[in-house]
């Protein structure tokens, strides 16, 4: 089975950027959920499902995260790379103050990672969008929470420093090199 890792970090990183960048170059990489959530939602009527109803839209992410966990087994990769992982779900209710069920912490503590990388909020390249709509402050707030998130479930997070997308995809493999 491959080594599973985590690439996360709050709006506006480069996060979904990077993982576009490793799946080009030919990695196995999972990718993130959440849009896809948001998209269902308005074709149904629900402008901001994550606003309106936090549990229903956490669910749906934990579902579906939980299966892109579980479905890896047939891989041969030496590398899985995941956009964002189980604790997101957790440090973005947190964030919000939301109160969840205890199923959500279980799922986090059961299914483990190998390795998370974190991306910091990163000034030059933030920009609001239809499904971010959160200010770059909040964003800064935003990569606090997903911290504490992971280290709350036992996780050693290493942050990738700002860079072009091969500087970034080289600090990882080189981080992995010297595990």
């Amino acid at each position: 089975m491959p080594k599973k890792i985590v690439i996360t970090g709050g709006p506006g990183t480069g996060k979904t950027s990077l993982v576009s960048y490793l799946l080009n170059k030919g990695y196995q990489c999972m990718p993130e959920i959440s849009r896809e959530i948001i998209l269902e939602a308005q074709k149904n009527g629900i402008e901001q499902l994550f606003l309106e109803d936090p549990i229903l839209f956490s669910q749906k992410l934990l579902e579906g995260r939980k299966k892109q966990f579980k479905d890896t087994h047939h891989l041969k990769n030496t590398f899985l790379f995941f956009d964002r992982g189980l604790p997101d779900i957790t440090a973005y209710m947190d964030y919000s103050k939301t109160i969840y069920p205890d199923h959500f912490l279980d799922t986090c503590h059961s299914l483990k990672y190998d390795l998370v990388f974190l991306l910091p909020p990163w000034k030059d390249i933030y920009k609001q969008d239809n499904e971010r709509y959160e200010t770059f402050e909040e964003a800064i707030i935003i990569h606090d929470y997903l911290l504490k998130g992971y280290e709350k479930y036992g996780y050693r997070v290493i942050e990738i420093p700002f860079g072009n997308l091969e500087d970034r995809k080289e600090f990882i493999f080189n981080t992995l090199r010297n595990l």
